[in-house]
């Protein structure tokens, strides 16, 4: 089988159209690596500079002001999502959903949604990352060059003769098969190997990608060889493979996106957005007994501490900035909780579209997707929700505020959690 392959592979160089092919995947897949890389280490520098940046900031605000009111409101604190070693690979929605995010001790949804509204042109054009290269552009370099496999021997004459001469027609065309296959891998793959190496990636996901590549690649290949055994026309198989293509990678993709969006209904970013900021406004002509009596609701420990006998009080504005969010928890959950459903729906819909699956498994792997987004959301909620649990007992009690316990002030860390989403975090 060797000398075959080695037959095989002299006579596949020996055809220009088949190296210009290999060498424009290599050059397509190299590009998409060096960007890929070029994107994630931007990411990670602005990640850096932002945190020695909220230190300095945050230690400004401590230094100005001592009563714990004043501190909560002036302070930020820096969340992130740290992009994977994997990231480089697979973008995924890294550029729709945002990824770093400044809060303070106030209402929280207004602070999430913010960043909800996206140029929608700027976040369907997408980037030409290494997971595109392989679902939607290695397809067709694998249908260039197996295509025509058996039609040009046909057109040519030789294909009777090929096979009555060769010893096993597995020595023939798999030795073909094998030495394209090899060749078209090695030109794809090699610049992601030299990407996951300098991003430092673990073996384990190279390997884990490298064989769902394979896996993908034998896939269209064989399509490919069964297409061309049952028409003998070179243009008129590649017609139907490109077909194909054009069915799995665009039209099942838009007409499943278009049915999920009208069959799964969700209150947008913005309306959360401006019912908590109406919330908030409102509570200023209020009662100072409605905005506690909806604050002590939640938390009953507070009951004895919610009187207010001057014109303002921090514990008052924190409360109404709690009730604020409160008030958008059911609008909240409803959001996420379609954004699961979304996903979970599109998830059926791979089914249907290799290359959409395969972009999926991708950018899951790279913790790259949406449900990476909502775990980073669900670590939002988590954080300020621990800024709070620190305050309130100051703010709420008539302890004296002791300045020195802002060292044990909470840090936000992100976490990973393995591929597994964390259970939903109940509203506020």
């Amino acid at each position: 089988m060797s000398s075959h392959l080695i037959r095989e592979w002299r006579f596949m160089l020996r055809q220009s159209y088949v190296v210009v092919l290999l060498l424009c995947g290599f050059i397509v897949s190299s590009f998409s690596v060096i960007t890929g890389l070029s994107e994630i280490d931007a990411q990670k520098q602005t990640i850096e500079r932002l945190k020695q940046a909220d230190e300095i900031d945050r230690a400004e605000a401590q230094a100005k002001h001592e009563d714990p009111g004043s501190l909560a409101y002036y302070s930020f604190h820096l969340t992130y999502s740290e992009p994977s070693d994997l990231a480089f690979a697979a973008l995924g929605d890294r550029d729709i959903y945002p990824w770093k995010h400044r809060i303070r001790m106030l209402a929280l949804e207004g602070q999430i949604y913010e960043s909800d509204a996206q140029n929608p042109e700027l976040a369907q054009a997408g980037k030409i990352d290494f997971a595109f290269v392989i679902s939607a552009l290695s397809p067709l370099l694998l249908i260039l060059l197996f295509h025509d496999l058996f039609a040009s021997e046909r057109t040519s004459g030789r294909y009777d003769l090929l096979v009555t001469t060769t010893e096993s027609p597995y020595a023939l065309w798999g030795a073909r098969v094998a030495a394209r296959l090899i060749a078209i891998f090695i030109s794809l793959i090699l610049p992601f190997y030299v990407g996951a190496l300098i991003s430092d990636t673990a073996i384990g996901d190279v390997l884990l990608l490298s064989l769902w590549c394979l896996i993908y690649f034998a896939f269209w290949i064989t399509l490919s060889l069964f297409v061309g055994k049952k028409v003998t026309s070179a243009p008129r198989v590649a017609s139907v493979l490109i077909g194909f293509w054009a069915l799995f990678t665009f039209v099942i993709p838009i007409l499943g996106d278009l049915a999920i969006n009208q069959s799964v209904h969700s209150p947008q970013g913005s309306d959360i957005l401006l019912t908590q900021r109406e919330a908030v406004n409102d509570a200023w002509d209020l009662p100072v007994e409605t905005t506690m009596d909806a604050f002590v609701a939640t938390h009953p420990e507070y009951k004895d501490f919610t009187e207010v006998k001057g014109g303002f009080e921090w514990k008052w504005y924190y409360a109404f900035q709690q009730v604020g969010d409160q008030v958008t928890g059911l609008l909240s959950k409803d959001y996420r909780d379609a954004g699961l459903k979304k996903h979970e729906l599109a998830g059926y819909v791979t089914f249907l579209s290799p290359p959409m699956l395969m972009q999926k498994k991708m950018t899951r792997l790279a913790e790259t997707d949406a449900l990476a987004a909502m775990e980073y959301e669900t670590q939002i909620r988590d954080f300020h929700q621990s800024l709070r649990m620190f305050y309130y007992p100051w703010l709420f009690s008539r302890d004296k505020f002791d300045k020195s316990k802002l060292d044990l002030i909470p840090r936000f860390e992100t976490s990973k959690n393995n591929g597994q989403f964390p259970e939903q975090v109940e509203s506020i």
